[in-house]
Parts: C-alpha cells; sequence; structure tokens
C-alpha cells in the first residue's frame, strides 16, 4: 500500500531540458502515490449537497486534496523560469498538457532530436582502447534515450550493432556463440557478459606472460 504522506519531489527539477526524460521520472512519481489518474482528468468537483453525508464529505475531501497535492508535486518539480508557463492553471490535467504543448508540441524539434541519436547509434564503433563494458554502456545509453522518445528499438537490433561492430579479438567468441544459438534471439546481456569474460580471460593471460 502506497504512503499517504506528503512529499513534492525534490530529487528531479525539470528547467527546459530534457523534457521527456522529466515526464518519466514525473509519471512514476505521481504512480507511487497513486496519484496519476488525477493528471488524466479535468472534470470539475461537483458542490456537496446540503444533506450530504460523513462519507460523501470525506470523499470530497479527499479528491480536491489529491489535485492540490498533484499540482504541488508538478510546481516542485519545475524551475521558477517553467513555472511561469503555468502559474495560472487551476487543474493538474491543465499544467501538465501545457507543458507538453510547448516542450513536445514542436514535433521538429523531438523528431530531429530522434534522428541525430539514431545516426549516433550507427556511427558507433568500438575503439580498441576501450572496454567491453565501456562501449555497451554508451550504446545502451543511446539506445535508451532513443527508447525515452517514444521510438520503438527492439534488443536484436542492440545485438546485431555490437557483433557486427567488435573489434577482430572478439571474433572467435561471437563465432562460439553462432554455434550455440541464434543470435537474433540471444539476450543482450548474455551476449556482453560472454564477451566481457572472454577479455578478462585474455588480459589475464597477458599479465601471466608478462611476469
Amino acid at each position: 500500500m502506497a504512503s499517504t504522506s506528503f512529499s513534492p519531489p525534490s530529487s528531479f527539477v525539470f528547467n527546459g531540458e530534457n523534457y521527456h526524460i522529466w515526464v518519466v521520472k514525473m509519471k512514476t512519481y505521481l504512480q507511487a502515490y497513486n496519484l496519476w489518474e488525477v493528471v488524466n482528468t479535468n472534470v470539475k468537483l461537483a458542490p456537496l449537497r446540503d444533506n450530504t453525508v460523513v462519507a460523501q464529505i470525506k470523499h470530497h475531501s479527499d479528491k480536491r486534496a489529491k489535485r492540490y497535492k498533484v499540482m504541488s508535486y508538478i510546481q516542485n518539480g519545475i524551475s521558477n523560469v517553467i513555472f511561469t508557463r503555468i502559474g495560472a492553471c487551476t487543474t493538474p490535467k491543465e499544467a501538465w498538457d501545457k507543458l507538453k504543448e510547448e516542450f513536445q508540441g514542436f514535433k521538429k524539434t523531438g523528431q530531429q532530436e530522434l534522428i541525430n541519436l539514431i545516426r549516433d547509434f550507427e556511427n558507433l564503433k568500438m575503439n580498441e582502447a576501450k572496454t567491453i563494458k565501456q562501449y555497451a554502456a554508451k550504446i545502451m545509453a543511446v539506445v535508451n534515450n532513443i527508447r525515452l522518445l517514444g521510438e520503438e528499438f527492439t534488443d536484436s537490433k542492440v545485438v546485431e550493432k555490437v557483433i557486427t561492430t567488435f573489434p577482430e579479438r572478439c571474433e572467435s567468441k561471437i563465432s562460439s556463440l553462432e554455434d550455440l544459438r541464434d543470435l537474433s534471439i540471444i539476450f543482450l546481456s548474455k551476449l556482453i557478459n560472454a564477451l566481457y569474460a572472454q577479455e578478462q580471460r585474455r588480459a589475464s593471460r597477458h599479465w601471466e606472460h608478462a611476469e
């Protein structure tokens, strides 16, 4: 059961950059408090009637409090400069849609960012001086940003990128994996761990010979 304590977000503040990342964080934060549904509705609360029972009063009060909490979360999750954009908004949905319209509504900007990330992905190659882990981390950083922009990017495509851009020293291990199973369905983590293990063994033999 989610905690009912009120704790505005302080670990992330949207300042106008990386809106797609902030949205994911804020949505998860609101979901953790069972408040995300408040963002999706803009229906005004009906006024209480004179013959309203205690249970109805409490329900009405809880719904109103949720709206104020979500509005507070959103307001505290943005910088003062961004706050001026939603200062006149009276409901969480209105504020959320306003931010979305301004920072995600310009599809041309988002599409260009996506094009740039895909180009970065396609141009990635492993430098001989880098380790398997370093290269894999660099690939996944680009892939995760692509996915955050809403683009479907399958693991099989990432695996294909990995096996076609690794240096020659990895070819023997990749060949052994090809004998074991179809590379189109192999888990990326399994491939990276197998290649990393080979890299570690190679490094150990190098140091043994050096001694």
